[in-house]
């Protein structure tokens, strides 16, 4: 064999050595969204089986902004976050809250929405007396928080208050509200609002566009937002897309996206048609 054959067979080589290949760094064609499909009215499942809401809207038109197509499919809220790291869909978008816990197994975009929790109470109770408030406490500023959070605890104290299992909602109650009302746990929003209309539960917590949705069903009409909302602390940065770690692609198109919808109005414009508030992040 020749000296130049063999460099030529040499540069061959290399080039198959070291030529690039499909990886989870390449932009995708196509994937696949997680949505709970129970959480009106940012994602919930009509009467004839079609998923709609806040977030299928949006994530529609990322997907179109992305030049990407999307299927959007349900999946239980529990089973969400392993079934996006085993590789059963490629984003969740389901109203998760970014936070350090989630931080540690998943990655997430940007914040497409912020949007404060608080309480659905009776009308006629102390703390339904007293009507919504304007205020949005910052629970990263411990000392304006824990005066809100006192205030409340006496027109709470004995109540039974119903939240979603393995939420930011039930970590906010268990922080800051164990020793005051008694905390019952539900895996979906639509079994604690059955049992708030049957009278079984005294009170809601849940972000206040969910619970907004809730109270203007009819058998609510006795019920109304009470108090003050609550983001920060343990509801982390506010509302983003899940993605796993080793998708950076992915995330980096995501951003690219929500960045362009925060621009033109059209997180506000959604946000405005589907839970009447404008929930768009501040940049």
């Amino acid at each position: 064999m020749t000296i130049r054959l063999m460099a030529a067979l040499a540069a061959a080589l290399s080039t198959l050595i070291f030529a690039p290949i499909a990886s989870a760094e390449d932009a995708p064609k196509e994937i696949k969204i997680a949505t709970e499909g129970a959480y009106a009215p940012w994602n919930f499942t009509t009467s004839d089986g079609k998923l709609d809401g806040l977030e299928i809207e949006l994530a529609n038109d990322l997907c179109a902004r992305m030049k990407v197509k999307c299927t959007i499919v349900a999946q239980d809220w529990d089973g969400l976050i392993p079934s996006l790291k085993v590789g059963k869909f490629d984003v969740i978008m389901a109203s998760m809250f970014i936070t350090p816990k989630r931080l540690e197994t998943i990655d997430f975009t940007q914040p497409y929405a912020v949007d404060p929790s608080g309480f659905a109470v009776a009308k006629d109770s102390e703390l339904g007396k007293l009507g919504m408030s304007a205020d949005k406490f910052k629970l990263d500023d411990e000392a304006s928080a824990k005066d809100a959070i006192e205030k409340l605890k006496p027109l709470l104290k004995g109540k039974v208050v119903g939240v979603q299992a393995a939420t930011t909602n039930l970590d906010f109650l268990k922080t800051y509200f164990a020793d005051t009302v008694e905390i019952r746990e539900y895996k979906t929003t639509e079994q604690h609002d059955l049992d708030l209309a049957a009278g079984r539960i005294d009170a809601l917590f849940a972000q206040r566009t969910a619970l907004a949705a809730t109270l203007a069903k009819p058998e609510f009409e006795e019920y109304t937002i009470a108090g003050p909302g609550f983001v920060g602390g343990v509801f982390g940065l506010g509302t983003g897309a899940g993605v796993r770690k080793e998708d950076t692609k992915l995330k980096e198109m995501l951003n690219t996206a929500i960045d362009g919808a925060i621009a033109d109005g059209t997180i506000k414009r959604i946000s405005e048609k589907w839970v009447h508030s404008d929930v768009t992040p501040v940049k």
